[in-house]
């Protein structure tokens, strides 16, 4: 949707013209997966599809909110004096919560203001829909209202909103790549210190394509609440041989000399993932920056193959369009992200090749899952930013 209709959509609802334009975008975890509650190091980066926010300041304290993507519940209006908990109307949550953390961190926002959003992430693609609305009304109230804050406070802020006001206990990852992102760059991330590095992803010849197995993750929140467990409980038992405060901290040679002091085969399985992953992370910063994206496919494969041996949280869906990309020519690497259990996979495809790969992986899988898998070819984008009027 161009921002010429999302402007005739702000005037049909609003009768007036939007005095702003904001964007952010959505993000996808190139590699490091179930490693930053462990302390350890991700490599997310930011998306061109996103959420878009047009804006005018009100004189009065009304804050009148409209989404494209659930127009069936029209412009809903709140005050900015009562920013609460929405149950009926969910989406209007990341806006108020954000709006709502501002204030009462001291931003001077004395006025309501009109809002229209609309996003074109896919629905359940695990693309971080949740961050990157937050970061967009964030964006827009710093815009709107002159706000000077540091942008990785924005971030600290946005996922405050998203663990205390939503009630979703996620990492800093997601709001970090959405906000710090940069066209044609990854980000490495270390989630324990906030340290961070940009390294080029110059797809010229490939794309990233998300592929959707459209299988609902029912186990992923009691699995990862038990993974959790088994990373601490693995920690636990290795600190009388080593100085860790997190699993992020301890090299893949310590581990490999201490592992016995583990009490089963499992607590040594998921401590392994975990130290390796965090390992992948170093290997494919050093191998984009040398320009070998061959490698960094290579890396993502191993990745896949240590969530599925050692990690055990891929499952027959997530495996089986893993496994068939893999067969496919014009394939630079392939593996699940996100949690798990279902959920998403991401591929590096050489473009001229990407037709056959969606017609062979997307058949293959329904004859061998019975579902129909959602492809999708993404390019890294630019970070939460304001749109110039002159480039509407």
């Amino acid at each position: 949707m161009k921002l010429e209709s999302l402007t005739n959509s702000f005037i049909n609802y609003f009768q007036t013209s939007p005095d702003q334009y904001f964007f952010a975008p959505g993000r996808i975890n190139l590699i490091g997966e179930h490693t930053d509650y462990n302390g350890g190091k991700v490599f997310p980066l930011a998306i061109t599809s996103g959420t878009y926010a047009l804006a005018r300041k009100r004189e009065d304290r009304k804050i009148r909110m409209v989404s494209l993507n659930f127009e069936d519940q029209g412009v809903v209006e709140v005050s900015l004096d009562a920013l609460e908990y929405n149950t009926g109307n969910e989406w209007v949550n990341y806006p108020n919560g954000v709006t709502k953390l501002m204030v009462e961190k001291g931003s001077e926002i004395e006025n309501g203001f009109d809002v229209l959003f609309y996003g074109n992430i896919p629905n359940g693609a695990g693309l971080s829909s949740s961050a990157s609305i937050e970061m967009a009304t964030g964006v827009m109230l710093q815009g709107l209202f002159q706000i000077d804050m540091d942008r990785v406070e924005l971030i600290k802020l946005c996922q405050q909103v998203e663990n205390e006001f939503i009630g979703v206990n996620s990492g800093i990852m997601d709001q970090f790549a959405i906000g710090m992102g940069k066209e044609g760059q990854a980000i490495w991330l270390d989630c324990e210190t906030l340290a961070y590095e940009y390294a080029p992803l110059e797809l010229i010849e490939e794309q990233i394509v998300i592929i959707n197995t459209n299988k609902r993750r029912e186990l992923a929140s009691s699995k990862y609440n038990e993974r959790r467990s088994e990373c601490e409980a693995a920690l636990k038992e290795l600190q009388p041989y080593i100085q860790a405060e997190a699993l992020g901290e301890i090299s893949s040679e310590t581990f490999e000399s201490i592992k016995q002091h583990l009490s089963s085969e499992t607590l040594v399985k998921r401590a392994k993932h975990v130290i390796y992953e965090n390992e992948r992370t170093e290997k494919a910063l050093h191998q984009l920056k040398a320009g070998n994206l061959k490698a960094v496919g290579e890396l993502m494969n191993d990745s896949h193959r240590s969530l599925k041996n050692d990690y055990e949280v891929t499952g027959k869906e997530l495996d089986t369009i893993v496994e068939f990309a893999w067969e496919q020519e014009g394939v630079i690497g392939a593996r699940m992200t996100g949690a798990g259990f279902g959920g998403c996979a991401i591929a590096i495809v050489k473009t001229n090749h990407i037709p056959a790969f969606i017609d062979y992986v997307g058949a293959h899988y329904t004859k061998e899952c019975g579902l129909e898998a959602a492809f999708y070819t993404a390019s890294v984008g630019e970070g939460a930013h304001e749109i110039l009027k002159e480039k509407v």
